[in-house]
């Protein structure tokens, strides 16, 4: 028979590699586990990027579709003619004439505008309601001066002048004609007064 001591001896050396054992494999396993952790921190990074991408272009469509619907807003410089047409025939809509005595340019590069001194004449009604639908046109547009006078008994004159915000021919390439009825009101002209 053996001695207790030897197997005491021999439990302590079964002990001791099986800690030696566990404890290799505790550090194999925390050394995959540090790996596995550190992958997919990266994949958490490239997901995050790929999610911003993804924001970052909807929202530069929205912002493009925006931008053009912004740019409606803007008389281009190649639009001219459209727009002071679509002014005389607002004029002629609503029972005035409209004539434009002069066009000019201002403004910085950034931020170019167009200066429009027009003559306004017909009845009170007609020439309130053509001032009316020139300052609520759907354009950038202030009105700087506006005098009205009687000439006779039933015609009056309004003499004022527009800035109307303006945009480059390079970037308006994409705006859409200035329609004609673009100053016109919604309603019957009975339904105002």
């Amino acid at each position: 028979m053996k001695s207790p001591f030897s197997h005491i001896m021999i439990a302590v050396a079964v002990c001791i590699a099986a800690i030696a054992g566990y404890g290799m494999w505790y550090a194999a396993i925390s050394a995959k586990s540090a790996s596995v952790a550190a992958l997919q921190n990266q994949i958490d990074t490239k997901t995050e990027t790929v999610n911003r991408i993804a924001a970052a272009r909807a929202t530069l469509a929205n912002v493009a579709s925006d931008e053009s619907v912004v740019q409606n807003y803007f008389v281009p410089e190649a639009g001219v003619v459209s727009f002071i047409d679509a002014l005389e025939t607002s004029g002629k809509t609503l029972g005035s004439t409209v004539s434009v005595q002069s066009v000019g340019t201002s403004g910085t590069p950034a931020k170019p505008s167009l200066e429009l001194a027009l003559s306004v004449k017909g009845t009170f009604d007609a020439v309130m309601r053509t001032v009316g639908s020139i300052e609520y046109a759907p354009y950038d547009l202030s009105i700087s001066s506006l005098t009205i006078t009687q000439d006779d008994k039933n015609i009056w004159h309004a003499d004022l002048k527009i800035v109307v915000g303006s945009v480059p021919v390079a970037k308006s390439s994409s705006v859409a004609p200035i329609p004609s009825t673009a100053f016109a009101p919604s309603i019957s002209s009975h339904e105002y007064f």
